[in-house]
This record gives structure tokens, sequence and C-alpha cells, in this order.
């Protein structure tokens, strides 16, 4: 990006930034809001360095979006002393832009050109303010992470990954050049007097800690150190801008608050808006001597009464913690820089294969360029197509032999597939399907006839019953049916059945059947006629089974 305001050019890597004639437009802007009238020095800072962050549209990045865009340009691997080039500067605070335009609603729109423009002429005044300073990677990452929305916590975390060692402990060197970057800002804002860097800011802030680790270091958010009490108040005033309180103020009289609320300790219902206060307004016999508290939401007097008695019953805690307490030993990441060629040509196969080609696949050269240089990727890049002369011959044969096996199972799983897909092959199994469903039909057939047989086989022994019972009531000495099953298929004599009983309530059919030769006993006979028509119908259904089984057993075969 060509910056067209505001008279910036590149000055070469690590040259210092010195003043243009023209002042910068982003200074101009902030000299018409009037702050100046802010008795207090620390909300003056703090108001001046909001309105440099929302005319930038800062407030919209948070930390992990700077984190993002300093790794995207490449300053992660960069030493912190190191010097950069304006154009570089540009470059990524353009990209920040840009990638917060894409992340915003449509409902909200910004200019990423003027917001990058605006941030960058800050940024080099801020650099300016001091005699002989130099535009340094230290300084871009502490403006930065200082100036930008977020957490105010997650910006105390990413300065102390910055600041400390490997072991997870603060580097006093590292912290003090840091509070040199960070308080040039309040300089820039021509608040240098009040928050200027001076020899003994690092050691004011921790001032008989020898080992400083980071829960310690993000203490800082309750108990700030001088030089840098304006940076949570800063945060404070992001979080109280849209809230509302409904009471008036004592000496404007309005009517609602917005923002913070002052309240006098000693002057009975005293209360000041922000302005008033910031401006030392006073009425009556209040005085700006009288100690005041601030407060950042409105609670009715019956939630007050509520939560005192909470308190008091020790339902609620008194003192909660001003941060969270996070591990003091540092996550260890991986280290890359020393892996071999041999396990990144394996890792890549699986990769290979699972993508289906035998190309290097971008994403996976995306991530070693974060951990190797351009030559190391493009070594590894050659080592991938054709073996270098002082390669391992082993890997690379073991390299070319699992590739063939890959493609051998390939070939193999083609032929399978072309095999499939024989004309004959298909006119075959579609005649064992017809085949199939025409037994089925028929073995259905069949099994609905044997259940017609068995209901009417049901309704004449039900007849003989009825016949037997009313034969036993006309003579006793006539035996049970039960008998005449213990028998069997033997044949009483004659002269016990006599033939017009033997055939009564019985159909025509039935009795044509049974009229011609001796007399006989129709009981034994229908029983008999009645089994074997059951063994038929078994017989029958096992061999359908049978065929059944066996056409799906083809099937399965041919499929």
């Amino acid at each position: 990006m060509v910056m067209e305001e505001g008279g910036l050019r590149d000055r070469g890597r690590g040259t210092p930034a010195t003043v243009d004639s023209e002042p910068r437009q982003i200074l101009v802007e902030l000299g018409e809001q009037n702050l100046d009238a802010i008795c207090l020095s620390t909300y003056r800072t703090a108001c001046k360095l909001r309105f440099i962050q929302k005319r930038c549209n800062l407030h919209l990045i948070d930390i992990y979006n700077v984190i993002e865009a300093v790794r995207d340009a490449g300053l992660n691997a960069v030493e912190l002393h190191a010097g950069i080039s304006v154009t570089r500067l540009e470059n990524l605070v353009s990209s920040l832009f840009n990638q917060l335009s894409k992340r915003l609603p449509t409902t909200h729109t910004i200019d990423p050109r003027e917001s990058a423009i605006l941030l960058v002429e800050f940024l080099l005044a801020a650099v300016d303010s001091e005699p002989d300073s130099r535009l340094t990677v230290l300084s871009v990452k502490a403006m930065l992470a200082t100036l930008c929305g977020g957490k105010l916590l997650d910006k105390l975390r990413y300065v102390f990954s910055q600041v400390s060692d490997s072991s997870g402990v603060l580097v006093q060197s590292k912290f003090d050049s840091f509070l040199r970057e960070a308080l040039k800002l309040p300089s820039a804002v021509h608040e240098g007097p009040s928050f200027g860097y001076t020899h003994t800011s690092a050691r004011s802030c921790f001032h008989q800690q020898k080992r400083v680790m980071l829960n310690m270091f993000l203490d800082i958010v309750a108990d700030p150190p001088q030089c840098l009490v304006w940076l949570p108040l800063m945060h404070r005033m992001a979080n109280v801008e849209h809230v509302y309180h409904p009471v008036s103020c004592s000496y404007c009289r309005g009517n609602a608050m917005t923002g913070f609320r002052y309240r006098c300790l000693r002057c009975r219902g005293y209360q000041l808006c922000q302005n008033c206060f910031w401006r030392g307004n006073a009425s009556g016999s209040h005085s700006n001597q009288h100690q005041m508290k601030e407060h950042s939401s409105w609670k009715s007097s019956a939630s007050k009464l509520g939560r005192a008695l909470s308190r008091t019953l020790g339902c609620v805690s008194s003192r909660e913690p001003p941060h969270p307490i996070y591990p003091e030993e540092p996550e260890r990441t991986l280290n890359l820089s020393n892996l071999s060629v041999t396990c990144v040509v394996v890792f890549l196969i699986h990769i290979c294969v699972y993508k289906g080609h035998t190309g290097v696949s971008d994403l996976f050269l995306s991530l070693l360029k974060e951990h190797w240089s351009n030559s190391a990727c493009s070594r590894f890049v050659r080592s991938c197509d054709a073996r270098p002369a002082s390669a391992d011959p082993c890997v690379f044969h073991s390299h070319r032999e699992i590739l063939a096996e890959i493609k051998r199972l390939r070939v193999e799983h083609d032929a399978a597939c072309q095999a499939t897909t024989n004309p004959t092959l298909l006119a075959e199994l579609r005649l064992l399907r017809q085949r199939k469903d025409e037994l089925e039909q028929r073995m259905s057939s069949l099994q609905q006839s044997r259940r017609e047989l068995m209901v009417q086989l049901e309704g004449l022994m039900k007849l003989l019953k009825a016949q037997a019972a009313g034969s036993s009531h006309a003579s006793p000495s006539r035996p049970s049916p039960s008998s005449v099953r213990s028998v069997g298929a033997a044949s009483p004599p004659a002269h016990m059945y006599p033939p017009q009983d033997s055939l009564a309530g019985v159909g025509g059919d039935v009795q044509e059947a049974f009229a011609q030769g001796p007399r006989r006993n129709l009981r034994n006979d229908l029983l008999v006629a009645a089994d074997s028509i059951t063994n038929t119908v078994s017989s029958l259904v096992k061999e359908l089974h049978s065929d059944t089984t066996k056409s799906n057993v083809e099937l399965s075969l041919w499929s």
C-alpha cells in the first residue's frame, strides 16, 4: 500500500522516523476534541488514546487478530530489536484492516485504506516522540498490542510471552524495552511529562520481586503501576460507554448519566457525571478535595440490600480474584526445526495416500514454512520428487515400494470393478433374482393353501366331536374318541358302528367317498387323512425352503 497522506516515505530498514513539516492528520483531529480540559492526567491520557483507538477502528480488532497479522507478515521469527521499514509496517497494517473489513457485517462498514493511513501516521508520530528512536519489531508489537481492542488480560498474556524466557520468568531487560515502546503512546498525545518513560519505570512495577511469573505479572490488572495506570482505565472506559444510570447529576442537572458515575463519600446524595467530574466541576458544599467513588454500573436499593445480605450470610464471596490463575510453567510447543527429512517423507506419504495423489500438499508446505526456511522447504520438495545424492538409499527405496504397492492395489480394485460390470454376469444375476421371486410367490401360495386345508380339517374335527358326543348319549357302552385314537388304524368289529350313524352330520362329498365297501371306522380314516395332508404340506414347505436357500446362496455368491 502506498501512503498518500501525511508525507510518509520509506526511509529504509530500521532508520529513524523523523517528523514531517505537515502535522499528522489524526493529531489535528485529536486537538479538536478539547480533551485537554480534563483536569486529571490519568483520565485525560486514557480519553486521548481511546479517541485514537476508535478513530483508527482499532477497537474492532482484538489481540488475536494482531498476532495473526504479525505472523502472516513474518515478524514472529524476527528479533525484537530488529528494525523494519515503513513499507513493511504499511503492509502489516493494511492486511490487518483488510481482514477486518471481511469479518464485519454488511451493516457496519469501514474504510480500510483510511484507517491504515491514520494508524501508520500515529505509530510513526509515537516513534518520533523520542529523539534518536527507530522503528523496530518490538515497537510495532508493543504499540499494536496496547492500542487494539479486546480484553486486557489477553493483551498482558501476549506481552508476557514476548518479555519472558523459556522457563516462564520475566526478563527485566526485555520488560524495560517494552515499557520504553509502550510509553511512547502517551508521549505522542502530549502526555509525556505525566507518563513518559524513565529509567526507574521498570523497577517501580515490581519492587522487591526477583522472579516474576505470569500470575504475578497479571496483577497489573488490579494494581497497575503508576506509569501504566491509564491502561486499565482505558479498558474500563470502553466497557462503560453505553452504561445508563437513571440518576441526575448534582452539577449539570442532567436527567441521566452515561458512562462512569461518581459518588461523593462525604456529601450525602451528591453524584457527578463523568464529564463534570473529569473537568473538576463542583457545587454547593462539595469540594474537589472530597473523596469520590467511581461506579461503572447502576444497582437499585433492593439489589444492593440483597447482595449485602448474601455477603453477610456467606453466599457470595466478598473478594473475587482479579484474574484466573494460570499454570506457571509455559506450554511446550512442538520444535520442528530439527525434524529429519526421513520423518517428514514418511508423514507426507500418509497424507498423499489419504488425499489420493502423490504430490506435495500445499497445506503441509504451509505448515512447514512456519518452522523451516524457504530453502529448507525447497530442498524438502526436491527430495520428494527425486532422490538427492546425499539422501539415505534405504528411505527412498522404501518410499518407492510403498508407492508401487499402492499402485498395484489400485489396479486390482479397478479390475474388480470392471469384472462386476460384465453384461453376461448381470443377465445371470437378473435370471436368478426372477427365479427367486417365483419361488417365493409359489411358497406363499402353498402356505395359503395349507392354512385353508387346516381350517377345513379343524371344522371336520369339530363335527366328529359333536357326532361322538351325540352317540355317547344314545349308547353308553360306545367307546370314547380317545380310546379310538389310542387304537390307531386298527378296525373295530363291524357290528359296533351302524352305517347310518357313521356318516350322520357329514357333508355329501364325504358320504360319497365313504359309502362304498363294507362298514368302516370314519373317525380313524379322517384322522389318517389329516395326518397325511399335514405330512405332505410339511414336506412341500421344506422343499420350497431348501430351494429358496439355495437361490439365496447363489445370488450372494454372484453378488
